[in-house]
């Protein structure tokens, strides 16, 4: 077991403030959070928060580095990102906002924020803005840890894996929020790509998976996750690798070899094999977790199945084009 994985059973000697910022991680994913900067963290290579949002998450880490006995507050960096406001393509909620709604002449929640992280902004910095323009191409210091909440999209997670996977060293801590989104299966892939060079610390904490970089990571998996370059069948195997690693997560409400199933479903989807897609998602309907948390996935899935033209569709359609 990897130092990270000891600190499960340091869950219950954690008493986080009430009063934290709105956050949509759980209880459990804060309480990590609080211990991996409490217990693990040195400030020796950069500590990174990608997607900050209302400053929950960003809070607890921040709490547990400032009660840490290694972390020097005077000189190491909590870094933190987000677009810090509302609007199409930011994935943000209103709930950011101290008065649970955007203000009519106001976007950015970035004020609030600030006012939420005030004990912790001597060390915090804040990179407000869309990721590939915040972060430094240039930039190859090492990631100590990288809390990622942001890759909601395939274009988002290459600029995650480009600047700061990229930078991951043995010992390095990763934690992926979103890997109970089956609509993301970059996150999950990628991990399946990983495999060799980490280890997973345990079960993954509710939607939450975190892992220790062990092993040096070669340069050409790095440039593969970053180019996307992977067959389907290759992907839909990395994800099989990774459904070998985990089941549940640490409460056992979350079937994660399901929802990796489901996950490459999407894979097919993205890739335009719409036919394929559906044959991998229908049998999962049955699945009790799945069937009330992600109706709409498999609508989507259905929907994009019904409207791809059959085999005999497409022959009839060539024929008639000649």
């Amino acid at each position: 077991m990897t130092k990270l994985g000891r600190l499960y059973s340091l869950f219950d000697s954690v008493e986080l403030p009430e009063d934290l910022p709105y956050t949509q991680c759980s209880s459990w994913e804060l309480q990590f959070l609080y211990l991996v900067g409490r217990h693990h963290l040195t400030g020796q290579g950069q500590i990174v928060e990608l997607g900050s949002g209302g400053g929950g998450s960003t809070y607890a880490l921040a709490l547990g580095l400032s009660e840490s006995p290694v972390f020097d507050t005077r000189k190491g960096r909590l870094h933190a990102y987000d677009f810090f406001r509302v609007g199409k393509g930011t994935f943000a909620s209103e709930k950011f906002f101290d008065s649970g709604h955007k203000p009519a002449d106001d976007n950015s929640f970035l004020d609030d924020f600030k006012r939420r992280l005030g004990p912790f902004l001597p060390f915090v910095e804040i990179h407000a803005g869309d990721l590939w323009q915040t972060s430094d191409p240039e930039d190859t210091t090492p990631v100590e840890f990288l809390h990622i909440d942001i890759a909601k999209t395939a274009r988002v997670f290459r600029c995650v894996s480009e600047r700061f996977l990229s930078r991951m060293r043995p010992g390095s801590v990763v934690l992926h929020q979103d890997f109970a989104g089956p609509r993301l299966p970059w996150l999950h892939h990628s991990t399946g790509a990983l495999l060799p060079y980490i280890e997973i610390a345990g079960p993954p904490i509710r939607s939450t998976l975190a892992f220790e970089v062990t092993k040096p990571i070669p340069a050409d998996v790095l440039k593969r996750i970053t180019e996307d370059d992977y067959t389907v069948d290759e992907k839909l195997a990395l994800i099989s690798a990774v459904q070998e690693k985990i089941d549940r997560d640490h409460t056992g409400g979350i079937p994660f070899k399901s929802v990796l199933e489901l996950s490459k479903a999407y894979v097919a989807h993205y890739a335009g094999q719409h036919r394929r897609a559906w044959s991998l998602a229908k049998p999962l309907r049955s699945d009790e977790y799945l069937s009330r948390t992600r109706a709409d996935h498999f609508e989507q899935l259905r929907k994009a199945y019904d409207s791809e033209p059959s085999f005999l569709d497409k022959v009839v359609r060539r024929t008639v084009g000649r």
